[in-house]
């Protein structure tokens, strides 16, 4: 009689149930996998094997046969080796066959029987939960996995740890959620020196979460204000971290050490970088962009990157959200970010600096072209930078900390959250702004002449007025007046760039 195991597997961030059907036949001993296993599932075979044996039991000298349902979605990774040896045990009379039906198992075994840590365990835990069965998985995996408020966990170091569980022998305890760690960052605002119209930038995007581009001579302090924007953000929400951490679990960042994702991402991408490196590939793996979820991506060098790369960024810098489509099939993944662009203003990279520049304007306006308009229409602050000098640089006293700045933009940030908003100020939708803003008559009268005399897109207005709200919530104004208005307008790009 075929014993069903319970087992998962990652499908994004995601996890989805999996049934693990066993049965041992009368014919000639032999392991067989049907049900569109990838080839770390068809290598498993082994490493049960041999980790049953380790158990001191003896394994079936029948047909093993192992379906993996639905079979018709391909399964990947180690995961699946917990239930399939439950399965077979199951099956052999080694193990109760109702104890391995309400379980829901997963795991990697290794060939001595102990368990490795896996991919996804808090996608695994929020599966096991919605359907209503405890979760065994291996201890490595444990803690991070009873962060999911309602989940069963249990965490067992070996299989015989799990045997002795189901068989009521030896009752493995309840899982603890892990104890967060403090957050620290090994560099700080106050390193900068000069640059108070960038740092002022800095701050509206980190209290609205506007995308921003810097553009400046080499070594005027581009990346290193690009480098600071995750410390002066607000602190991630218990909710963001395990949405963040699901995330990076399912591209294999946390694997060898399952941990909790306490800080923003910060991703900072090569500019060489294709487009299914920035997006996700062909397996359906997240890419830069969704990595960067609920933190900063930052493109240096933004005008030598590939144009088609850069184009990719138009969807997911208005929706939120990466669909992608593959051979292997269609998923979507978050990407809630804030995107830093870092340009030199042209080839040599010297113009407008104290160096000369050796380019004609034909080549600046080519290279400034690199960048589309629909892309910059999405930018909503744009920061000239200049190179600073010896006595910024060595006499000036340092500036605010991260910790000063931080203080103020997770003021806006409560402000914005008293309004009712669930989202900043950068993704709230046209239908909510207006009444969000509640611009006097005279900031309104303003913006339409702005919009009107340097001929912005809808999008590039609405997006003025985004600026506009956060800078009255950094100032605590109530209402959009004309002041915030000028300010938001300041960091627009030159009208050639617009």
């Amino acid at each position: 009689m075929a014993i069903t195991v319970r087992g998962g597997a990652l499908e994004g961030i995601d996890a989805v149930p999996i049934q693990v059907e066993v049965d041992l036949l009368r014919r000639l001993p032999a392991v067989c996998v049907v049900g569109l296993p990838a080839s770390a599932v068809k290598e498993s075979a082994e490493r049960i094997r041999s980790a049953i044996q380790s158990v001191g039991i003896e394994f079936p000298r029948a047909r093993v046969v192992i379906n993996l349902a639905p079979a018709d979605v391909k399964k990947d990774g180690t995961a699946l080796d917990l239930p399939m040896a439950l399965g077979i045990l199951a099956a052999d009379g080694h193990v109760p066959g109702d104890a391995v039906r309400g379980v829901l198992a997963v795991g990697e075994l290794s060939l001595g029987g102990a368990l490795r840590p896996v991919r996804g365990a808090l996608s695994l835990a929020a599966l096991a939960r919605e359907l209503g069965v405890p979760l065994l998985l291996p201890e490595a995996s444990a803690a991070e996995a009873a962060l999911v408020s309602g989940a069963e966990v249990y965490g067992a170091p070996t299989l015989q740890a799990v045997l002795d569980h189901l068989r009521g022998k030896a009752r493995l305890p309840p899982a603890q959620p892990a104890v967060p760690e403090a957050i620290a960052f090994d560099v700080d605002l106050a390193e900068v020196r000069g640059q108070t119209v960038a740092r002022r930038a800095l701050e509206v995007a980190a209290a609205g979460g506007h995308h921003l581009m810097l553009v400046g001579p080499p070594g005027c302090g581009k990346s290193m204000l690009a480098r600071r924007l995750p410390t002066i953000l607000p602190p991630l929400t218990f909710e963001e971290t395990l949405e963040t951490t699901r995330v990076h679990c399912a591209a294999g960042l946390t694997s060898d050490e399952p941990r909790l994702i306490r800080t923003r991402p910060f991703r900072a991408p090569h500019h060489s970088v294709t487009p299914a490196g920035l997006v996700g590939d062909r397996t359906l793996r997240p890419g830069e962009v969704s990595l960067a979820h609920h933190g900063v991506l930052f493109l240096d060098e933004a005008a030598e990157s590939q144009r088609a790369a850069l184009e990719l960024l138009r969807e997911p810098l208005e929706e939120g959200v990466v669909r992608l489509v593959r051979a292997a099939g269609s998923i979507e993944y978050p990407a809630a970010l804030s995107l830093v662009l870092a340009s030199n203003p042209c080839p040599c990279g010297h113009r407008g600096s104290r160096h000369p520049c050796r380019c004609g304007d034909a080549d600046v306006a080519r290279y400034q072209q690199r960048i589309s308009g629909p892309i910059l229409d999405r930018i909503d602050l744009y920061v000239e930078l200049h190179a600073v000098s010896a006595s910024e640089l060595l006499d000036k006293a340092p500036g605010e900390s991260s910790a000063a700045v931080r203080a103020r933009v997770e003021g806006a940030r409560s402000r914005q959250r008293a309004r009712g908003q669930t989202v900043p100020n950068a993704r709230l939708v046209p239908a909510d702004l207006d009444a969000m803003a509640n611009a006097t008559v005279a900031a309104r009268d303003v913006l339409y002449r702005s919009v009107d005399a340097h001929g912005l897109s809808g999008r590039a207005a609405n997006r003025l007025l985004k600026v506009a709200l956060t800078i009255a919530d950094l100032a605590g104004d109530e209402r959009v007046d004309t002041r915030h208005i000028g300010e938001a307008f300041a960091f627009r790009p030159a009208p050639g760039l617009q």
